[in-house]
């Protein structure tokens, strides 16, 4: 009562804007979390468009038959060599190097506990079992993860000493499957062998080789 007239005005208007808001993102959490119906199958890529990526649900947690395996992502990269010709890498281990850098670390980022993972877990529900795309947000889960890829092996340095990403001109992605093992008072029989699966070969692209730069530079210089 003590603010003038203006200033009542804008705090208002502050407070109807703030209000709409909270009011649109429950209506939009709600569509995104019930059954399927009318408006979700009317609106639902205006529903993914607000909820992904910043406000997704998960409710893996709850589930009734919890993962059991654990899943590696790793990379391979076909390089430009000084002579005009190419050279492969092996597979380079990125879900590793995440694991190294959260052990003995008492706060890691979300970045590297669920980046990988996520990255995984879009492109494969974007596309079916033999590759191909399924939806309208394929192409961009198939630029996260090369872009990815690409600010990763921006902050590798091959056998000279030269960061890998500027001399990449493919690569290639797999997931490694590891069943966790049983306990050892358990009498569970199950598979020990990892399993493989490969995306295929993917061709770099200039905003490829700039996101992975820039972002690489980034991170170095925190």
């Amino acid at each position: 009562m003590a603010l003038s007239m203006p200033y009542q005005v804008v705090v208002a208007v502050a407070l109807a804007v703030a209000g709409v808001f909270a009011c649109v993102h429950l209506a939009m959490v709600f569509l995104h979390v019930a059954p399927s119906n009318t408006l979700t199958k009317r609106h639902g890529e205006a529903v993914g468009d607000w909820i992904y990526p910043e406000f997704e649900q998960n409710w893996k947690l709850f589930a009734p038959n919890p993962l059991q395996m654990n899943i590696s992502l790793e990379v391979r990269a076909e390089l430009a060599t000084a002579d005009g010709g190419r050279r492969t890498t092996g597979w380079i281990d990125l879900t590793a190097q995440d694991i190294e850098a959260i052990r003995h670390n008492p706060m890691p980022s979300h970045a590297q506990q669920n980046q990988l993972r996520r990255a995984v877990d879009f492109y494969l529900n974007t596309h079916t079992d033999d590759g191909r795309p399924n939806g309208s947000r394929s192409t961009f889960s198939e630029q996260y993860m090369r872009r990815l890829a690409m600010q990763r092996l921006y902050a590798l340095e091959g056998s000279d000493g030269r960061a890998l990403g500027p001399d990449t001109r493919r690569i290639q992605i797999r997931t490694v499957t590891r069943p966790v093992p049983a306990a050892r008072w358990s009498d569970e029989k199950a598979r020990t062998n990892p399993g493989y699966r490969e995306f295929p070969w993917w061709t770099i692209t200039e905003t490829d080789r700039s996101v992975g730069d820039r972002a690489s530079r980034t991170e170095a210089g925190r």
